[in-house]
């Protein structure tokens, strides 16, 4: 989990392994570490390799590698940089078996070769989770953390109600084009990204406590993961609901996409204190009040076209 001014966001990328796969792996290891240190000559006859004092020393240090692993993967201790010293070792586990294959025939050739084929799976899923949680760290360390408030002259029902109707989003996000509900968890988005770019995604709630709290992620798979919790509590002195949005959310291109982002006038987090500005216009009034003089954002081309505040002209009929 991540934390936005301490509270928890959930987990951003989807492609990051769960927790229990990593362990699977550990759980694995530890078998197969007992199994070689405990009995390495019924191990090197089941395999297929050389039964005598020079091939056990070989498994026992095969053995107390995977004992290594065990502690780590299990304990949930950097599962990224265990998964690959696990595919290093299979990595040699390979090698030695390779240079067995050809030194082998008839059943103990078939052994080997049964053994290869076991320990290049293993590799694959070694390979799979170590993938995974690498490019989990890197998003984690992309990760741009946002966390704004407003106070909203109604209640945390009502504040609650209108949120978790994800289809009345776009009518204060701007940079939304459309939110459509697939079912009380799932919705697909489609926004207006940098410079234009249209940027499509699919969301699930993750967390969803009535009048207090909602707490939503991007699925696997999202061209930029965002994870986020909005929070509804009642205000000091029953002046309505302090809406506060904690929001996490890993760029493509990292510092420098939030860079060129600022650049163009859409600074992520500038959006967002405007969202919350035009959500408290909503629900308080009804719509968003406009005018000429109505922040929009911080882009030269917005600022150049504001000006003190006048109604907006009247459409001609």
């Amino acid at each position: 989990m991540d934390r936005v001014d301490g509270v928890l966001l959930p987990e951003l990328d989807g492609s990051e392994p769960s927790v229990a796969l990593p362990r699977t792996l550990g759980w694995l290891s530890l078998a197969l570490g007992i199994g070689a240190l405990a009995e390495p000559g019924p191990l090197a006859r089941l395999t297929g390799v050389d039964d005598d004092p020079r091939s056990w020393a070989v498994i026992r240090g095969v053995g107390a590698r995977e004992l290594g692993h065990a502690a780590s993967l299990i304990a949930g201790r950097r599962p990224g940089r265990w998964a690959w010293t696990r595919v290093a070792g299979d990595a040699m586990d390979l090698t030695l078996l390779g240079q067995a294959l050809t030194d082998r025939c008839g059943e103990r050739r078939r052994r080997v070769a049964l053994t290869t084929a076991a320990i290049a799976g293993i590799t694959a899923l070694d390979l799979a989770v170590a993938i995974g949680a690498t490019r989990a760290r890197r998003a984690r360390e992309r990760m741009i953390r946002i966390s704004i408030g407003v106070t909203v002259n109604r209640s945390p029902a009502e504040a609650y109600r209108f949120w978790r109707d994800v289809e009345n989003l776009p009518r204060f996000m701007s940079h939304l084009e459309s939110v459509r509900a697939d079912d009380l968890r799932r919705s697909h988005w489609i926004a207006r990204g940098p410079a234009g770019r249209r940027i499509e995604w699919q969301a699930e709630i993750l967390d969803d406590q009535p009048n207090r709290s909602i707490a939503w992620r991007s699925v696997p798979g999202a061209r930029v993961p965002n994870a986020g919790r909005v929070r509804f509590d009642p205000a000091p002195g029953d002046r309505g609901t302090e809406v506060r949005v904690q929001l996490g959310y890993a760029p493509p291109a990292g510092k420098l996409g939030r860079a060129v982002a600022k650049l163009f006038g859409e600074e992520p987090e500038q959006q967002v204190r405007d969202d919350l500005r035009r959500f408290k216009q909503v629900l308080e009034t009804g719509e968003v009040v406009r005018s000429e003089g109505s922040p929009n954002g911080i882009s030269v081309h917005q600022q150049v076209m504001q000006r003190p505040a006048q109604p907006l002209p009247t459409a001609r009929r």
